[in-house]
């Protein structure tokens, strides 16, 4: 495995998109555990992409603007309601002093249809991994699920990373109704956008 292809995922990894804003929100709004498992969701919506890129179902994808526009208009409904859900009162990405969260694996399934509504990152996958293979055709899919896998791993820390530095601030965060209601508006926004640009994407 090349220093390259590290060096690659992990800029790919670190810039913020839809899981990042997500775990970020997690994180503020319930705290280092559930933060914790918005990372692990937003990683494992990863392995459908990588599947589909593995077993050329990407390159269908591609070519098919039907499916393509089905899943991307999936995702951009789906990205407007995490939206609604940062602006709502008790919604699950409302940044507010509550006590407890929600339960980790509805935290983690919402973070993984972030990524499985994604119709991008099967073309993402298609695009960076081969470049990095060997080029011997008899080991091109082992060699894809590790780099892959490599990846997934680095999305994972990093991602924790991120939910835990905003679980960390988070009690400074709750000190403060203006700077909760700013920070509820801004995530919103910041879905509206992103639903926005995946609007205008196309295969």
């Amino acid at each position: 495995m090349s220093y390259q292809f590290l060096l690659t995922a992990f800029v790919v990894v670190i810039a913020p998109g839809t899981g990042v804003i997500y775990t970020l929100a997690i994180g503020l709004g319930q705290g280092r555990r559930a933060a914790l498992w918005a990372a692990l969701g937003c990683t494992f919506g990863i392995v459908p992409h990588l599947l589909a890129a593995t077993l050329g179902l990407a390159a269908l994808l591609h070519t098919s603007a039907l499916a393509f526009q089905i899943v991307k208009f999936a995702g951009v409904a789906y990205l407007l309601y995490l939206g609604w859900q940062a602006l709502r009162s008790g919604g699950a990405l409302n940044v507010a002093a509550r006590d407890g969260s929600d339960p980790g694996p509805r935290i983690a399934r919402r973070g993984a249809l972030i990524n499985i509504l994604n119709p991008k990152l099967s073309l993402f996958f298609l695009a960076l991994l081969p470049p990095f293979l060997s080029g011997t055709p008899a080991t091109a899919t082992a060699e894809m699920l590790v780099l892959g896998a490599v990846f997934m791993a680095m999305t994972l820390a990093v991602f924790a990373l991120y939910g835990v530095a905003a679980a960390q601030v988070r009690a400074r965060v709750l000190s403060s109704e203006r700077a909760l209601r700013w920070l509820s508006r801004g995530i919103a926004a910041t879905f509206a956008a992103l639903a926005g640009r995946l609007a205008v994407e196309r295969a």
